[in-house]
């Protein structure tokens, strides 16, 4: 989802995090990563302008989830 909402593809991302593209999929497949892979994944959407939203956190939709920066 937050990839989408950039507009990046898989190889955009792979870059920016300094991954394997393999990597994005499998992990967008839900399969198994490593903290620190799931680590430069979030750093790269973040400095993309995403914001993840925890549960609990105030959101327009009262869920977990992410948006774009203003």
């Amino acid at each position: 989802m937050a990839r989408a909402a950039l507009g990046w593809s898989i190889p955009d991302l792979a870059t920016r995090a300094d991954v394997r593209p393999n990597t994005i999929s499998h992990f967008e497949r839900g399969g198994d990563s490593y903290a620190s892979t799931i680590a430069k994944l979030q750093s790269a959407l973040e400095a993309g302008g995403v914001v993840f939203v925890g549960d609990g956190e105030a959101s327009l939709s009262g869920g977990a989830g992410v948006r774009l920066k203003a």
